[in-house]
């Protein structure tokens, strides 16, 4: 059988798989294509690939007998059984040695799942993530690549091309780990990306009833943020949403219905923190902030029956608005901080090895979350390696000493106000939880002991040693074995 021609195959030209195939092109890569819709490839070809060394293929057989070896084949597919039945059409004309790519969002056990299955047919997998949307893809998105090992060298050199670069040159695309760490890594990304939207959200929300402040002095006020420790490409587009007016003159944002949606990774963010027992607290108060949302009619109805604090906008807004902004800072910090114990307590379960300064570079350029904030994240690690939580680090630290008044305050007056702040507030609560020596979990422990003999640990004895009080004088002398409410 004759070698192919072609670098990489790709499968699925919806609008990511398009610009990807097209950005690798324009990196001197010959890329063949083939989509389930078999008349979306002639399409593709004849407009937005015209003009390209894009190769069509009109089936998986003719896919990979373009492709030189080891054939290497990117699914850009709807994640889920997609993935599963795309990877079962394949399979009978690969041979050893032959990589497969899923470049979706999928949950990343299926990816652990499909390391294993096909490294036993002898097929290399890797399950990458990509983000940074449409324009990242077609530009350089950032990449997060995880799975077979074995299967990295022969894709480093296309990935890192077609990434994302930051200032100084490195692409924004590394070795992740095995398995499914790098769909794991993109999952966080993603619960951290709902964080970061929501909480931009509250500081909007605060300044228009509190401050009763405009889109367009909005628009002055991220455009102003953007130019400081906040600058990032989410701060960035929502500057220019704000500035975006529908035909009649009146703001677009001003028009859209107040139910958000979502596709399903910042719950399994929040779902993975609580089976690992982190207190991801921040991401998950997003998730349930847009669950909130999406009960509009209820809230409508609620709104005309339960009154708020009533208060009338009338504060300082200079001072109100550098509080505003600082809580955002803070708040955010305490997000990402969240994200990164979220990896090492899951890299410590799956037995992955993760560089967390690399991640964050990852993040730098390219994705949706990518902020001048994260240069000082991979600082952070480049510094100390093991640093137990982003809290701890000396820059993060001062910016928190520095700025906590103001966050206070600003928490202060939306709850003054009745303006809802579930991620502001759960920042703050989480912070003052990690800087509390003794919580009352003292008392939750007496509680469990009272009515289910649970037993708990004691100051004045080695941890380890567990007790067990009678605490009615009634009860029996077993404390309880496995069975724990």
């Amino acid at each position: 059988m004759s070698n192919g021609t072609c670098d990489i195959g790709l499968i699925g030209l919806a609008v990511m798989g398009q610009n990807l195939v097209l950005n690798m092109n324009d990196h001197g890569y010959k890329v063949a294509v083939w989509n389930r819709t078999v008349s979306k490839v002639d399409d593709f070809l004849n407009n937005e690939a015209k003009g390209t060394q894009v190769v069509g293929a009109h089936s998986v057989e003719e896919l990979a007998s373009l492709l030189k070896r080891p054939r290497r084949i990117m699914l850009m597919v709807k994640a889920g059984d997609t993935v599963d039945h795309m990877i079962d059409l394949i399979l009978p004309h690969l041979e050893a040695g032959d990589i497969i790519i899923d470049g979706g969002n999928s949950h990343w056990p299926d990816s652990n799942r499909r390391t294993k299955s096909l490294a036993e047919k002898g097929i290399l997998f890797i399950g990458t993530g990509v983000s940074g949307g449409e324009e990242g893809a077609r530009r350089g998105p950032s990449i997060m690549p995880g799975g077979n090992p074995a299967a990295w060298p022969h894709v480093k050199e296309i990935f890192q091309s077609i990434a994302a670069k930051v200032d100084d040159g490195s692409p924004c695309c590394d070795w992740v780990g095995e398995n499914g760490a790098g769909h794991y890594v993109k999952m966080v990304h993603n619960g951290i990306e709902y964080g970061d939207m929501q909480l931009i959200c509250e500081a909007y929300q605060l300044m228009k009833d509190a401050l009763g402040l405009n889109a367009a002095e909005l628009h002055e006020v991220f455009g102003e943020w953007n130019k400081g420790e906040l600058d990032s490409y989410l701060i960035d587009i929502t500057t220019q949403i704000f500035a975006k007016l529908d035909e009649d003159g009146v703001p677009v944002v001003d028009k859209i219905l107040d139910t958000a949606g979502q596709k399903g990774t910042g719950k399994w963010t929040a779902s993975s923190a609580l089976d690992l027992g982190m207190p991801v607290t921040l991401i998950g108060e997003a998730v349930f902030a847009r669950c909130l949302s999406a009960i509009k009619d209820e809230r409508v109805a609620a709104s005309k029956v339960l009154p708020g604090p009533g208060y009338k906008a009338n504060e300082d807004s200079k001072q109100f608005i550098e509080d505003v902004r600082r809580a955002l800072y803070c708040s955010k910090i305490v997000s990402y901080a969240q994200g990164y114990m979220l990896l090492r307590e899951a890299a410590k379960d799956q037995g992955w090895n993760l560089n967390y300064g690399g991640i964050a570079l990852m993040w730098r350029g390219g994705c949706i979350i990518r902020s001048r904030f994260l240069g000082k994240i991979k600082e952070a690690f480049d510094k100390n390696p093991n640093l137990n939580n982003l809290l701890l680090d000396d820059f993060f630290k001062q910016a928190l000493i520095n700025y906590q008044s103001s966050w206070r305050r600003a928490v202060i007056k939306a709850v003054e106000y009745g303006v809802p702040v579930p991620a502001f507030t759960t920042a703050l609560s989480f912070y003052d939880g990690y800087r509390t020596e003794r919580l009352p979990a003292n008392l939750l422990q007496a509680q469990r002991d009272f009515f289910g003999a649970h037993t708990y640990e004691r100051i004045d004895r080695p941890r380890g040693e567990f007790f067990h009080t009678n605490w009615t004088g009634r009860g029996g002398r077993v404390a309880s074995g496995v069975y724990n409410v």
